[in-house]
């Protein structure tokens, strides 16, 4: 006799009892009574329910008779069975599912059979992917695309690089569509030679968030981005192009990609010292042996910015090779010797001070580079690192460094990826009579402002991974405090239509690199008096 015998009379607690044992008993018998208390529901939200939930303990056991009920003209039904047999990967749901599909059905209807022919998997459904690709809803879409990117789909190649084109449009680029966004992780999932040569064209594209995107996608893939990231490396290449490939293979941290950026340098591909900068950052970021040659040609560079960078990146590669260079340049004097000790501090590179304390006149000057810096972040970094080199002439220069002093002068914040930028901001910052605060993408800015923290004026690049300058910005400009704080956004790029959508999102205005730091102190003098 079935356990659903009588049940509607029954009381409320051996109803909710009866449907529990059914739905862990999962008894194919007790099917057609669910089905009946599921179609004419006792309007008992509890009961209604434990129904739902009984029911879809015997169809998880029972494929057939699942496959089978997606035929129901009970769209309730119907959905419940499409859902289940996704979600139990019930394979031959597929014909049916797909005759669905190509039946005139509402796009919530379709959008559950994409989502359980996902689910299930296999390329049977790949046509109706593809045929989706142009829904006019945009969840179907972003479906349809992700799948024809697991399939590696390259069929669909044409499609969606028409998807990322359309949105670099004059009318369209402002923002980024979410099936542009899954287009080129897709494209890059694919990964074949046309995908990628079309996804490292877009390095450039109009919208920041399509950028970071790009980035992020070329980072995931690794060294297979490589060759592609090689080709954009050219003296024919444009100079934000020529960045933006740098950056993603310091980010990849591939030793091919190390090739690429130092006969960059060798052969000098630019004369702009932002180009520069990127090549000798990407370099550091990779942090081998081979990249210190590179990297100690660098020092001779008169951009003080650069010379950060490369200390940076030489500073986790210390060996008596590269302090032997630093005691020649050093030792030599004049301009350039001021420079190195200058970024010395601000890099904060202890291990190479570490290396030429003992260097009599030379450890000295670069005591005094440390203790003329007003950072307070420099002076704890110093003096941790002369507790650990010990004795009594670091015991009196730890004396030389003042305590930190909370509260001091006004507070700005700065936003980079890169380490260098933000060590040079807090030098400019702390002299120019600021509390600075840094964060190493929009996020983790946007982060203090939730916690309440107040600035004075906000300091950001544009071109950021996890979260872009445009995209911090205009969640910066809806919140409570940062409606009018001053923000100034560095950048290198060229083009006025990207200024032009930076100002619609809220940015004051621009400094582009390279600057120096007087240029950075009165660009924030103009907004902070």
């Amino acid at each position: 006799m079935s356990m659903l015998a009588g049940f509607r009379e029954k009381p409320f607690l051996d109803k909710i009892t009866i449907l529990n044992e059914v739905a862990t008993g999962k008894d194919v018998a007790e099917l057609e009574g669910l089905l009946d208390l599921f179609q004419t529901p006792l309007n008992d939200t509890s009961v209604d329910y434990m129904v739902v939930t009984a029911l879809n303990g015997v169809l998880s056991s029972d494929e057939q008779s699942t496959v089978k009920l997606l035929d129901s003209d009970d769209e309730k039904l119907k959905v419940l069975c499409i859902r289940m047999s996704g979600e139990f990967q019930f394979k031959s749901a597929i014909p049916n599912l797909l005759k669905m599909a190509e039946s005139e059905i509402k796009a919530d209807l379709l959008f559950e059979v994409l989502t359980s022919l996902s689910k299930i998997g296999g390329d049977e459904a790949i046509d109706l992917y593809r045929a989706n690709l142009t829904n006019d809803d945009d969840l179907i879409v972003v479906m349809s695309i992700e799948m024809l990117g697991e399939l590696k789909d390259e069929q669909s190649i044409e499609g969606l690089k028409e998807i990322v084109l359309h949105n670099n449009e004059d009318d369209r680029y402002e923002v980024c569509d979410l099936t542009t966004w899954k287009a080129v992780e897709a494209l890059t999932l694919i990964g074949s030679d046309e995908a990628l040569i079309f996804v490292v064209e877009n390095l450039h594209h109009r919208n920041p968030t399509v950028r970071r995107v790009v980035t992020d996608s070329l980072t995931s893939l690794g060294s297979s981005a490589v060759p592609h990231l090689k080709k954009i490396i050219s003296p024919d290449s444009d100079k934000d192009d020529i960045i933006l490939a740098a950056n993603v293979l310091g980010f990849i941290g591939d030793k091919e990609g190390l090739d690429v950026l130092m006969d960059a340098i060798e052969k000098k591909y630019s004369d702009d010292s932002s180009v520069r900068y990127a090549l000798y950052e990407a370099i550091g970021k990779i942090g081998t042996m081979k990249g210190v040659i590179s990297l100690i040609d660098g020092l001779q560079d008169d951009d003080e910015l650069i010379t950060v960078a490369v200390l940076t990146g030489l500073d986790s590669l210390v060996n008596p090779g590269v302090l032997k260079k630093m005691v020649e340049l050093i030792g030599a004097g004049g301009s350039k010797a001021g420079k190195i000790l200058r970024a010395i501090v601000t890099a904060r590179a202890v291990n190479i001070f570490e290396g030429l304390y003992s260097e009599g006149k030379i450890g000295r000057f670069m005591m005094n580079a440390v203790a003329a810096s007003k950072d307070h972040v420099v002076h704890d970094a110093f003096r941790d690192k002369l507790r650990e080199i010990g004795g009594e002439e670091a015991k009196a220069d730890m004396e030389r460094l003042p305590e930190r002093v909370q509260g001091q002068g006004r507070r700005a914040l700065a936003v980079d990826d890169s380490k260098s930028m933000l060590a040079l901001y807090r030098s400019i910052l702390t002299n120019a009579g600021y509390e600075p605060t840094v964060a190493e993408n929009g996020h983790e800015a946007y982060s203090y402002a939730e916690q309440g923290d107040i600035f004075d004026v906000i300091i950001t690049d544009m071109n950021m991974p996890v979260m872009d300058g445009m995209e911090l910005v205009s969640k910066l400009r809806q919140t409570d405090g940062f409606e009018t704080v001053p923000v100034i956004m560095v950048t290198t790029e060229s083009e006025y239509s990207q200024q032009e959508l930076a100002r619609k999102t809220g940015v004051n205005d621009f400094i582009t690199k390279p600057f120096t730091p007087e240029q950075l102190k009165a660009k924030i003098e103009e907004f902070v008096s």
